[in-house]
């Protein structure tokens, strides 16, 4: 139920209670990227001829079971249900009933 753009708190692991935005979603694996959480270090070979290698930060993947969704009209985590309004189906926070 996790879509990129949400804002995301860390329940569990090292980075427990940091939040960050959804980058990117691994739905066959079960996993999500997040901006600024779970950064590890990373050597970069050159390039090009007498360019210089460089240490870059990459944010990595984590279960997705890690994560709970920060509504953002209550700005709790909280988990997600569904609401039919004709014939959409919207995503609706489980402790004030506002669309996430």
């Amino acid at each position: 139920m996790i879509k990129k753009g949400d804002n995301v708190y860390v329940v569990t692991g090292k980075e427990r209670g940091k939040t960050g935005r959804v980058l990117k979603v691994i739905r066959e694996i079960g996993r999500v990227v997040v901006e600024g959480v779970n950064v590890h270090k990373k050597h970069m070979r050159p390039k090009k001829q007498g360019q210089k290698g460089e240490i870059v930060s990459v944010s990595r993947s984590m279960n997705v079971s890690n994560v709970m969704i920060v509504c953002s009209k209550c700005g709790q985590r909280t988990r997600m249900g569904h609401t039919m309004t004709g014939d959409t189906k919207t995503r609706t926070c489980k402790k004030c009933k506002g669309e996430v």
